[in-house]
């Protein structure tokens, strides 16, 4: 076997390659030079697929990668072997290389073929960015729903302690209020004493609205519900509002003539328009207008939107609008629980509240509530 290899790749009395070229230096060279440079670039394709392998050990299917290197720079080979034939008859060794070459070739296309759906399956850069972008937007809804609950834990913990706290208050409120009155009326001693009484009485009434507030954002206040329709709690309402806004607020009024019923505690929502028009009014200290707006929505549904012209909120701001105890107001100007106490009551009558508004631009407070057919 080995004398038989020896004599195959034995450089015997053939005739180089450049004898059939009949030695013309133009066909010589342009061989020479193409091989050569086919020969070149297929030498420093392997090299650039083992510097890939050496720095990134995390590329799928290196082994395949290896491979189709070895395949290449048998390819280049065979060119050097077709140079070197143009004066030395070694046609042994340019066979073996070729047989080498043909083995690696057929590895390949026949380890390749059957990864193809592999390959085919492996995502692109856009179908990467958009997974990541997905994955991006699942994690920030994550991080907006645990926020979210959170915010309606401390929520639903606050208004268990302020129901609690607002009702023995109340009960307290209502034998101050009850001796303060029985006192005052049956008081004699002097205008002096009348003055105290009356301060006492009206600190002490003052105090039972903001237990009302408690209440109402807490969702225990007593409903004295009825059918009534929206737009004539707003015609009852519309006398009272004009003169708290100032000279520099317009109002307006802008009702559906088909009537809005739905079941409600009148007083009560009353209470939520006035608090809604006094926090127009603080957002437009430079005067603006305020309106208001019933409509019928989605066919179930009796919208009031009270629209101001203000310095309106930020998203942040919104989302916290109705936090109770939160304002932006200046110390002493707000006690934090006008829109907390809205929402309390408009979802208390079985209602909802949708907040708009854009900084710089006004903001419309939406209360919705479901008709009565």
């Amino acid at each position: 076997m080995f004398d038989w290899l020896q004599n195959f790749l034995a450089v015997r009395g053939l005739a180089p390659h450049g004898y059939c070229l009949l030695w013309e230096p133009e066909l010589i060279w342009t061989h020479v030079v193409s091989d050569a440079l086919i020969a070149g670039a297929y030498f420093s394709i392997p090299f650039v697929l083992g510097r890939l392998l050496t720095k990134r050990k995390d590329v799928e299917f290196g082994w395949m990668v290896g491979l189709f290197a070895v395949f290449i720079f048998a390819c280049g080979m065979t060119h050097i072997m077709g140079i070197v034939t143009l004066w030395i008859p070694a046609y042994g060794w340019e066979a073996l290389i070729k047989v080498i070459t043909a083995l690696a070739s057929v590895a390949t296309a026949a380890l390749l073929i059957p990864l193809l759906p592999r390959l085919v399956a492996i995502p692109s850069p856009a179908q990467l960015q958009q997974a990541n972008e997905a994955l991006r937007f699942e994690a920030e809804m994550r991080e907006k729903t645990e926020a979210m609950l959170r915010q309606s834990q401390k929520m639903e913990a606050i208004g268990q302690l302020t129901g609690g706290i607002a009702h023995d208050f109340n009960n307290l409120l209502g034998i101050v209020i009850s001796n303060l009155d029985r006192l005052r009326r049956h008081d004699t001693s002097g205008p002096a004493t009348g003055r105290s009484l009356d301060n006492a009485l009206a600190g002490a009434e003052r105090a039972a609205a903001l237990v009302d507030q408690l209440l109402a954002f807490a969702r225990q206040q007593p409903l004295q519900t009825a059918r009534a329709d929206l737009n004539a709690v707003i015609e009852g309402v519309k006398e009272l509002i004009p003169p708290t806004m100032g000279g520099a607020i317009t109002t307006e009024f802008d009702l559906t003539p088909q009537p809005l019923e739905a079941n409600i505690d009148r007083s009560l929502l009353e209470s939520a328009l006035v608090n809604l028009s006094i926090n127009a009014r603080d957002a437009m200290d430079q005067g603006g207008r305020l309106s208001f707006t019933t409509r019928l929505r989605d066919g179930n549904l009796a919208e009031i939107a009270v629209s101001d012209t203000g310095c309106g909120m930020s998203e942040e701001l919104i989302e916290r609008a109705t936090e109770p105890f939160f304002t932006t107001k200046a110390p002493g100007k707000g006690s934090g629980l006008g829109l907390s106490q809205v929402v309390g009551s408009v979802e208390q009558m079985g209602g909802r509240v949708e907040i708009e508004s854009q900084p710089g631009t006004g903001t419309t407070v939406r209360l919705l509530f479901p008709l009565v057919e």
